[in-house]
């Protein structure tokens, strides 16, 4: 099954006219993701790698009928409106790769969506990908092997580099969930570890998790609070960051005695979870228990 994506998804790409939308469509769609149109306004009728491209959602969906996904590169400013676009015309997931999008637009999606019964996963994220089914992201399919381990993580890159270190040694993923690197975010590690809970094709559960903010501890209480049915481990970057410095993201600073990482690793392991002080330590960790 997977979560979120599945083989079958119907996906649509707003701003797939742009230099990005249009590289990435090309790698999603020979993927195998079922694309059914592109959105970018005043470009309507022409056709990106043979996909073809409409001015609204709402076109797409008259034709098309149900959609199960959009993913969203467009400028910064821009992606207010297109994400608003898609929650109005009920497409129940919505993926925001775009970086540097306004807090206060981002506050307001994810009220939107919430309202709407609609999952926002972004902005700055790599997307989604259910490795040998669909994927919605971008980040480089061959690094992400099928499997039975599902992964959640803050940062693209160390993403590759978990997914690349269990390939190498004979791992695989059930679904991969970049919840982007924002300091906020439209989904986040507490409203993703239920669904690989329910999910028969997820065995474990990887959680990567960085400095600042607060979403590691309000995943450790929520499994600390619950049965959890499944093994989850973690890995906490920024372990020697400074404190009142951005690291990479704009949500990876330390803000006084909030969001360090030890106290981070500190609360999961409190609450069950097997956490690595290593990338490397973390695949070991997985692989010993899943080989």
């Amino acid at each position: 099954m997977a979560i979120l994506l599945a083989a079958d998804s119907r996906v649509i790409i707003q701003g797939i006219t742009g230099s990005q939308g249009a590289y990435h469509a090309r790698l999603i769609k020979e993927y195998g993701t079922r694309i059914v149109a592109g959105v970018t306004p005043g470009r309507g009728g022409e056709e990106v790698h043979g996909i073809p491209v409409f001015d609204t959602v709402k076109e797409v969906r008259e034709i098309a009928g149900h959609l199960d996904a959009s993913m969203i590169l467009v400028p910064p400013r821009a992606v207010k409106d297109a994400a608003v676009e898609a929650i109005e015309n009920d497409i129940p997931i919505i993926v925001i790769i775009t970086e540097h999008v306004p807090v206060h637009d981002t506050m307001y999606l994810r009220a939107l969506a919430r309202q709407r019964g609609v999952r926002l996963v972004g902005p700055n994220t790599i997307g989604i990908i259910s490795p040998g089914k669909s994927k919605l992201g971008i980040m480089a399919s061959f690094l992400y092997p099928p499997g039975h381990i599902g992964m959640m993580s803050r940062s693209g890159t160390l993403s590759h580099e978990t997914a690349s270190n269990l390939m190498y040694r004979g791992g695989g993923l059930s679904t991969v969930v970049g919840i982007g690197g924002d300091p906020v975010v439209g989904t986040d590690f507490v409203d993703l570890l239920p669904l690989f809970a329910a999910d028969p094709e997820t065995e474990a559960v990887i959680m990567i998790g960085e400095i600042g903010g607060n979403k590691e501890e309000r995943a450790a209480e929520y499994l600390h609070s619950s049965s959890y049915p499944k093994p989850v481990f973690a890995y906490i970057a920024g372990q020697t960051a400074p404190p009142g410095k951005q690291m990479g993201h704009a949500g990876a600073i330390i803000e006084g005695s909030l969001g360090k990482a030890d106290t981070k690793a500190a609360a999961l392991a409190a609450a069950g979870v097997r956490v690595a002080n290593s990338l490397e330590e973390l695949v070991e960790m997985v692989c010993s228990v899943f080989k």
